[in-house]
């Protein structure tokens, strides 16, 4: 309970009413609103700010990661580039190599028929003087 003067004359305190009470503690309930309601706020934009922050954070880590694949990607282009340019050289070397091969067996064929007929010739006389 809470005890005032009402006036200079009399000194008696007076009591105060329920009404006086409760509008206090309306006050104080107001006043703890409107205090948790800017904590609230105040939590809700700094949970902004550390989502934003994270936010930018993973823009940059996954920007720094494509980055890398790009890199890796073209790379690995390259490799295939080289590899099929390599694979059609050495494909053109075995065609050349077979041809080659082609070219060599016929001519030992041609050199064999010809030392076959040259057998088949009989040797002529000798111009011997015995």
């Amino acid at each position: 309970m809470a005890f005032v003067k009402t006036s200079e004359k009399s000194n008696e305190p007076v009591e105060v009413g329920k009404a006086v009470e409760t509008q206090v503690e309306g006050e104080i309930r107001e006043f703890v609103r409107r205090d948790v309601a800017t904590l609230r706020r105040q939590h809700e934009q700094d949970s902004e700010m550390v989502a934003s922050n994270i936010g930018n954070l993973l823009q940059r880590v996954a920007g720094t990661s494509v980055k890398e694949i790009d890199k890796l990607v073209a790379e690995l282009q390259t490799l295939r580039e080289m590899l099929q340019n390599e694979g059609a050289r050495v494909q053109r070397e075995i065609v050349e190599y077979a041809s080659l091969s082609q070219a060599a067996m016929q001519s030992t064929r041609i050199i064999a028929e010809s030392l076959t007929s040259w057998k088949k010739i009989p040797d002529a006389p000798s111009m011997r003087h015995d």
